[in-house]
């Protein structure tokens, strides 16, 4: 009881931290860029953890839109501040989107791309290279669960030795994410957004669906989704879970019987907002807040 007593302050104390740093995926331009103003060169917003010491896990932050659009604050900036609470580095995730032209494989490259430049931060910003998960909201947990499915261990012949490192994530955290791409169940905005003229693409729908894509080297998942979600169906976040039941990927699947869409850290929830001490416990359990 006194464990969970100390579990729910955590979330009820100021989430503060120190103004972050951005700094670009691309320090000399992103490839296929269509310009150089904000929304044509992505970003990651580093929040270091300043109440409490940085324990070296780190986690990139995507937030959701429907790739059309970023929900910078509930979707990123508070949960990267909920993540300094307890010690971990987090990062917040400017991806490219559909609505400014870009489409995939473009966001996925963004996200890629930002795995593997925390990893080559890793000694400045204190993390551990090797306990780097990343999170997802909405369409942001597609572009997050994409990661975890569509991965690579780096090219080691590439000229800049970022793209040497691999992109695999060490660990995923996807919040009603759209996770499938099959009509039956997906959110139609957000593969409009991604595919533009090919949202009818059978092969790319299949691609996109990472549900179908899991295996054995899919990272282990926490996933968080409401039963009467209206926008995103809860059965995205069953099937990816069963899949990864399938693949015996560790997996934890917490959903609420109400909430809606795009709830954040659900704070003014009274039923759902215990969603971040579960997560708490879950990265506590697989070991990712201290050193292996």
């Amino acid at each position: 009881m006194c464990r969970t007593l100390l579990l729910s302050l955590v979330l009820v104390l100021p989430l503060t931290a120190a103004e972050p740093a951005r700094f670009p995926l691309w320090p000399d331009g992103a490839p296929g860029a269509k310009g150089t103003t904000e929304e044509h060169q992505p970003t990651l917003d580093l929040y270091k953890p300043d109440a409490v010491p940085a324990n070296g896990c780190a986690v990139i932050v995507c937030p959701g839109g429907g790739y059309g659009g970023l929900a910078k604050d509930h979707e990123g900036v508070q949960p990267a501040r909920f993540f300094n609470s307890l010690g971990i580095t987090a990062y917040v995730l400017h991806y490219r989107l559909g609505a400014t032209g870009y489409q995939h494989p473009v966001p996925l490259q963004d996200a890629q791309r930002a795995i593997r430049l925390v990893r080559s931060r890793a000694a400045g910003d204190a993390v551990d290279a090797n306990r780097l998960g990343i999170m997802g909201f909405s369409a942001g947990g597609h572009l997050a669960a994409s990661t975890g499915t569509h991965h690579d261990a780096g090219n080691p012949a590439a000229a800049d030795p970022i793209d040497r490192l691999s992109s695999r994530p060490d660990f995923m955290i996807l919040c009603y994410g759209v996770l499938s791409f099959d009509p039956a169940i997906t959110h139609k905005g957000s593969v409009s957004n991604l595919l533009g003229e090919r949202q009818n693409d059978p092969a790319l729908i299949d691609f996109l669906s990472n549900e179908k894509q899991v295996n054995h080297t899919t990272p282990p998942t926490f996933l968080f989704h409401t039963g009467n979600d209206q926008a995103v169906p809860v059965a995205n976040s069953l099937r990816f879970y069963e899949a990864l039941q399938k693949n015996n990927i560790p997996a934890a699947l917490h959903v609420f019987q109400d909430g809606p869409h795009g709830l954040g850290l659900a704070q003014d929830d009274p039923n759902v907002k215990i969603w971040p001490t579960l997560l708490q416990g879950w990265i506590e359990k697989n070991g990712w807040l201290k050193p292996g």
